[in-house]
């Protein structure tokens, strides 16, 4: 009887690894088809991006189905986008779906674009794609053809500006009117500018807006909110290192 026993456990054995095998035969391949077809946008898309517009649609990205070929499965498609003439060297993800488009609001068109090294105040070209995977493990990419777009974005950080009679020659009129941006470095958290100045006055202030400023009540290089007018003694070439964080500034004439 022992013997009996161990002899239908060995066919059934037998029997469970040929069916394995048998089904790992039968399985069927996915293979790549077709790639994608980038429709929209087209290379004519050109927008300057606003904070103040930041939640709204910027554009949408449309695309025809990647085919594979195959049992059908899951497809992912993922927005690529890269400096223009990079060749997507080193392509940013802007966003990925299981469908064929993809809303962008300004807010993440931008971040895109800075992610890509556009500069901001600086109309910039993108190159845009689409490429499509399957599977968990993002197997069988095929990419898209790509159209070059413009874009001019603006800083993901606090825009902060400089303004007053002493700038006139560089932001016009009595220098009043409006400011000159000034440049942000990541690294040291502070912000900067080099420029004409004319023997004048100069304020600090955000977002192109009186509402947030700073001036210096003591003329002792620290930072008063709605503080008093910064003088400029001398007309020369002048930088400005600003941290508005510690509430200091420094102004060295070159």
């Amino acid at each position: 009887m022992k013997n009996i026993y161990k002899i239908l456990i060995g066919f059934i054995a037998v029997l469970t690894v040929s069916c394995n095998a048998d089904d790992v035969e039968n399985r069927p391949v996915i293979t790549q088809g077709t790639a994608p077809v980038l429709l929209t946008p087209q290379s004519n898309f050109n927008l300057v991006l606003q904070n103040a517009n930041a939640a709204s649609l910027a554009t949408t990205f449309v695309w025809n189905d990647a085919q594979y070929e195959g049992t059908e499965t899951v497809v992912n498609y993922t927005i690529e986008v890269a400096k223009a003439g990079t060749n997507f060297e080193t392509p940013t993800v802007a966003g990925a779906t299981t469908v064929k488009f993809k809303n962008f609001t300004v807010e993440e068109l931008n971040a895109a674009a800075l992610d890509a090294g556009l500069a901001p105040f600086a109309e910039g070209k993108l190159d845009v794609r689409i490429k499509s995977t399957v599977g968990a493990v993002s197997a069988l990419p095929q990419v898209s053809n790509f159209y070059t777009i413009t874009v001019t974005p603006y800083p993901a950080w606090p825009n902060w500006g400089i303004i007053g009679s002493a700038t006139a020659a560089t932001t016009g009129g009595d220098g009043w009117g409006a400011d000159a941006n000034l440049d942000y470095n990541s690294a040291t958290k502070k912000y900067s500018i080099t420029m004409d100045l004319a023997a004048g006055e100069i304020k600090f202030r955000l977002d192109d807006s009186w509402t947030t400023n700073y001036g210096d009540n003591g003329n002792d290089g620290t930072l008063d909110a709605g503080g008093a007018n910064i003088p400029i003694a001398t007309a020369g070439n002048y930088t400005i290192v600003v941290d508005f964080t510690a509430k200091t500034y420094i102004v060295t004439k070159n």
